[in-house]
Parts: structure tokens; sequence; C-alpha cells
């Protein structure tokens, strides 16, 4: 029998991360289920832009682990027999005033919490320590972007206006003898290299060092 628009859509949402880690929550059926519950509320309070996902998937834990991310991964929250633990990928990096972290703590990049049964939550510091994570992941990623073109030629204008100064400075109270000549008789870097003033320059920057070389050698 052919299935339905809405019968597909039905069976899509069986696998969508929200209904897995609903299903998750509801197999635990104890205290796991709802610390896990508990902060995957707080978790949304505090960040409403944030993706839920679900990730590892294998045969011993076909539930996998759900994953909280905004720019990055924030945390995870994965259960065991005594604890659930919250792992922060990046929270080596973040200032844990209320002293949160309380495992994990060896590594160079992430820190982990970990909940044991009857442990109260402090949900003021989980919050803050939720948006200092999405703080960090969006700092990083803005870093990572790639220079717009026009920030790039900005740059670019910096640096040239820079190696003119440099160029200028060096030369600045020498004689004008000493300036056009070489000890040895080779003419100077600066009197070879040529300031480059816009893109149309016929010169580029490798054949400025092919002519430095043949000039100096």
């Amino acid at each position: 029998m052919k299935k339905s628009k809405s019968d597909a859509i039905e069976v899509t949402g069986y696998d969508s991360p929200s209904h897995l880690i609903h299903a998750r929550i509801a197999e635990l059926g104890d205290w796991r289920g709802e610390v896990l519950a508990r902060v995957r509320k707080l978790i949304k309070e505090a960040d409403p832009g944030v993706v839920e996902d679900v990730k590892w998937r294998k045969p011993s834990n076909p539930g996998g682990v759900p994953v909280w991310s905004h720019d990055g991964i924030i945390c995870t929250g994965e259960t065991y027999k005594n604890c659930v633990k919250l792992t922060f990928a990046k929270g080596a990096l973040l200032e844990d005033p209320s002293g949160l972290f309380n495992a994990s703590l060896e590594g160079n990049t992430r820190r982990a919490i970990d909940i044991h049964e009857g442990d109260k939550i402090n949900e003021k510091a989980l919050k803050a320590l939720i948006l200092a994570a999405v703080a960090l992941n969006t700092s990083l990623r803005a870093e990572a972007r790639p220079a717009r073109p026009e920030e790039t030629e900005e740059r670019l204008k910096g640096q040239r206006k820079t190696g003119r100064k440099i160029l200028s400075d060096s030369c600045a109270g020498r004689p004008a003898k000493e300036q056009s000549q070489h000890p040895s008789g080779r003419r100077n870097a600066w009197e070879i290299l040529p300031v480059v003033d816009n893109e149309s320059s016929p010169k580029t920057p490798a054949r400025w060092v092919g002519a430095f070389l043949k000039q100096v050698h």
C-alpha cells in the first residue's frame, strides 16, 4: 500500500532529535530521566536558539547521546548508572565561578558536570554557563569566518602603508651615497623592491624577489 504524505512525515518524526530525546527520557523512567529532562529545559530556557541533536547512535546505544549546539557544540547529555553527565565541549576555556564542573577536570578542552541522584542543580549558574559557552562558540566562529573582499582590501591597504613607512624610515638620515650603494658594491633592497600603490602593478611579489636575488648575487 502506498504511504500517504502525512505517513511519511510521521515516520520521519520518529527519528527526529526531539523525539529521540523524549524517548530516551521515557526509557530511563527514573531519577536520571528526570534530571535529563530538567537540564534539557534549562538549556532551552537559557538559549532559545539552541539546536538539539542526537549523535553516536549504535546498536549498543540506539538512542544515541543528546547534543545541544549553537555555532558549535555546547554540551552533551550522557546517562550512566550512577549519574547524568553534562560534558561541555570547550569547558576548559570557560569561567566557572560557581564551581559546577566536577569531572574531566584534567583535560585541555572538555569539562563535565556529573549530577548524581539527590543532587540539587544550581539552575542560575548552569544557565550562565550555557550562555558563556554560546558566547565562546559565537566568537570562535566569527574569528574563523573568511574575510569578506572589502575587509581583505582594507587590510592590504594598511599593509602597503606600513611597508612604505618602513622603507622610508630605513632610508631616513642616511647619506645619499650610503642609501644608493651597499659597501660590497651591491644595490640596497629598498632600491630594488618596488612599492605597490594599486592592484594594477605589473610586478608580482614573486617577481620582486626574483629581481632582488638577481641584484644581490
